[in-house]
């Protein structure tokens, strides 16, 4: 069976047409300007790959915050962001009546936890965390199977945490200053090395420290809520500053202070299996669970 899948992000969508990880037939990248524009080229691309060769179902994996709620008039719509434009744009109603195929919508970093899950560094596990650092953060989070649920889905990107002893600085986060985000993401951590660039900062400077740290205490409020067989963090920074990961158990450990035993001696903090495929194969596991 053929599946098409959809990853919205911040910057860019990619549209892909797959059978699994081994077999993408087609993949396509789209900007993410004004939504009529981004829809619309996405729509095209995907009633083209309908005719020319068949889709089964359509997985929709968005940025946030969207509405989940399968029974909300607003089911598939994308709810108040600082996106311009963006705010109760229509996704996955539209597209699910243009291709007449059934379709899943989910957040962005729950659709890449699930790839990892099935097919990647998550693989046996029920229990499984997902966290993307870039140009913002977020947590995909899976307990006993399936994404968390509540009013919302989590924004755990956006949680207060402990900074590390000796500093105080304020963050960027427009909302809550020194969250997660805003003390690690990508433009906080430019931010912190302006008037440099983020590749012109060795690994040895302790912004690193900083932004590990934060990154730590995040995967600990992850470990004490919700107990995971293991955390996987990619994104375009981490991609970028590979040095970063390693450094990020060791603190884990430290503040949980033996309190909660990790269930592996190491190797609990993991890069993800699939790389930058992580989010459109997401959409494709999507998709693939919509058909079922």
């Amino acid at each position: 069976m053929t599946y098409a899948g959809v990853e919205l992000g911040g910057t860019k969508c990619v549209a892909i047409l797959a059978r699994g990880p081994d077999e993408i037939i087609a993949r396509e990248t789209v900007p993410t300007t004004a939504p009529e524009e981004t829809l619309g080229a996405i729509e095209r691309m995907l009633l083209g790959w309908r005719e020319e060769i068949g889709i089964e179902a359509l997985g929709i994996a968005s940025f946030g915050p969207i509405d989940l709620r399968p029974a909300s008039p607003t089911w598939g719509h994308v709810l108040t962001t600082t996106k311009p434009g963006w705010s109760g744009t229509d996704i996955a109603p539209r597209l699910a009546e243009r291709l007449a195929v059934p379709v899943a919508f989910e957040t962005d970093v729950n659709g890449a936890a699930l790839a990892e899950m099935r097919w990647g560094s998550g693989r046996g596990m029920s229990d499984f965390a997902y966290i993307t650092v870039g140009t913002g953060i977020g947590v995909g989070l899976v307990v006993n199977g399936q994404p968390t649920r509540g009013f919302l889905h989590s924004e755990l990107g956006h949680v207060r945490v402990a900074q590390r002893a000796g500093e105080a600085w304020s963050g960027i986060c427009p909302f809550h200053g020194a969250c997660v985000e805003g003390l690690a993401s990508g433009p906080a951590i430019k931010a912190r090395v302006s008037p440099r660039g983020i590749d012109e900062v060795g690994p040895e400077e302790p912004v690193w420290d900083s932004a590990a740290w934060a990154l730590a205490q995040l995967c600990h409020v992850i470990v004490c809520a919700a107990a995971p067989g293991a955390i996987a963090i990619g994104g375009g920074v981490m991609e970028r500053q590979p040095h970063l990961l390693g450094r990020i158990e060791p603190m884990l450990r430290e503040s949980l202070s033996e309190y909660m035993r990790l269930p592996l001696e190491s190797g609990y903090v993991r890069a993800p299996a699939l790389g930058s495929d992580a989010g459109p194969l997401g959409a494709i596991a999507l998709a693939m669970n919509a058909r079922r």
